[in-house]
């Protein structure tokens, strides 16, 4: 949420002075006989006679008075941003005061007040993110009223375009849903209201992650959880910058989908490559049009995953084009292009040597990381400590049997073999 600092315009003076500054505020455009009229309401409510001063107001009468002006509170008043902030400030203080909450009373009061600031003109939107602001921030940590009123300040934002000027992060709903008291129901609602404003708001990538939250969220007896899981394969698969599918596949809902016309297509992107993509793409069309699923776009991701997995096998050496253009059915041709475009993706590091048509790896990303990959690195670690034991044995038997030159050769002649035993 915003880190602000509150405003209390109406700060001062007794509780029937502060609200009587607040009836003043609430009907300061209003014709004289109607203010005339809700200010003398006021009076009577906490027994003001004339000008004298009345007797201690119980809480009863410091409801009531309150409530009048909740119900004359019909949008943020006619004022600088200095007194509106100030006057809900205050409004808001007085109301978490005389309420407790969780109550009835106090869901009312807030739930109604959403509705005051969600239809105020736009033009007032900064104010009006400071005010709900303020309004989350007054609420406990584990209020029920804080998912709505964090839903209102989100949708004002969308609505408005500005979803930047409310950040917020993964971590940070993380905490909110452990820190809320509500249901799980509502919970995983809220995850839905995440990925939808994501999505109005041209963030599909962000609203990936959400969908995973989302699909998390939901208990085995929902009736959701199947279209969720659905969705999140679909949006996997049609996000060009989604390659990491382990998660995704290892979430209980997508598991129980595993009889969709969509999962076979997700298990080709955790295993398979370009051969298995174009069989499943030739017989199922219809399946590709139905979830808005782009052919060339999954041709393009496949080969990258497919490129990443066989460089995977290469960390250390290099690979020949040869084998790249095989593996990814291209032309020989194309090889640096798609090289290129794997680096770029964050999947593959390395050099590319046209003089020896090869890519030396460095680094690669595997699709997914199960006893086969764990066995691979046990093996890269045990060359690596082999290779580097060597070294330190050269270092050994050089000490003081030769300048320094001869123990710097004798040490990279060494890491020369350990790269190759490495590899």
């Amino acid at each position: 949420m915003f880190v602000t600092d509150s405003v209390s315009v109406f700060a001062e003076g007794t509780f029937e002075e502060q609200i009587q500054e607040l009836v003043e505020y609430t009907t300061r455009s209003r014709p004289d006989d109607e203010r005339a009229s809700v200010l003398q309401a006021f009076k009577k409510t906490v027994g003001i006679e004339g000008d004298e001063k009345p007797e201690e107001i119980d809480i009863d009468h410091r409801r009531s008075a309150l409530k009048l002006v909740l119900d004359n509170t019909k949008g943020v008043g006619e004022g600088t941003e200095q007194e509106i902030e100030g006057f809900f400030n205050l409004l808001f203080s007085h109301m978490f005061t005389l309420w407790p909450d969780p109550s009835p009373e106090i869901s009312q009061h807030v739930t109604s007040l959403l509705s005051v600031l969600s239809a105020s003109p736009s033009e007032q939107s900064l104010v009006k993110y400071r005010v709900l602001s303020n309004l989350f921030n007054a609420t406990p940590r584990r209020s029920a009223l804080r998912p709505p009123i964090y839903t209102t300040l989100l949708q004002l934002a969308v609505s408005n375009g500005q979803l930047d000027i409310v950040p917020f992060s993964k971590p940070g709903i993380e905490r909110y849903l452990k820190e809320w008291n509500v249901s799980d129901e509502e919970k995983s609602q809220f995850l839905r209201f995440i990925v939808d404003i994501l999505v109005q708001s041209g963030r599909p990538d962000t609203a990936y992650e959400y969908r995973l939250m989302y699909a998390r969220s939901l208990p085995p007896s929902s009736e959701l959880r199947q279209s969720a899981a659905v969705d999140a394969i679909a949006a996997a698969l049609r996000q060009p910058k989604v390659f990491d599918f382990d998660p995704l596949c290892k979430l209980e809902a997508v598991i129980a989908a595993k009889d969709h016309e969509l999962f076979p297509l997700l298990q080709i992107f955790l295993d398979n490559g370009f051969p298995e993509l174009k069989t499943w793409a030739d017989n199922n069309v219809a399946v590709l049009d139905a979830y808005d699923l782009d052919r060339s776009e999954l041709e393009r991701k496949i080969r990258l995953l497919a490129f990443s997995s066989l460089a995977f096998d290469y960390i250390g050496r290099d690979m020949p084009y040869s084998q790249i253009a095989s593996t990814l059915q291209v032309s020989p041709s194309e090889v640096e292009k798609w090289s290129i475009d794997v680096i770029r993706a964050g999947l593959v590091s390395g050099k590319l040597s046209q003089a020896t048509q090869t890519l030396h790896v460095v680094r690669s990303s595997a699709r997914k990381f199960e006893r086969e990959q764990w066995e691979a690195l046990e093996k890269r670690l045990l060359a690596w400590k082999t290779g580097l034991a060597s070294v330190i044995e050269v270092v050994a038997n050089t000490q003081g049997l030769g300048s320094a030159g001869d123990i710097a050769e004798g040490i990279k002649g060494e890491q020369g073999s350990q790269v190759e035993s490495t590899a």
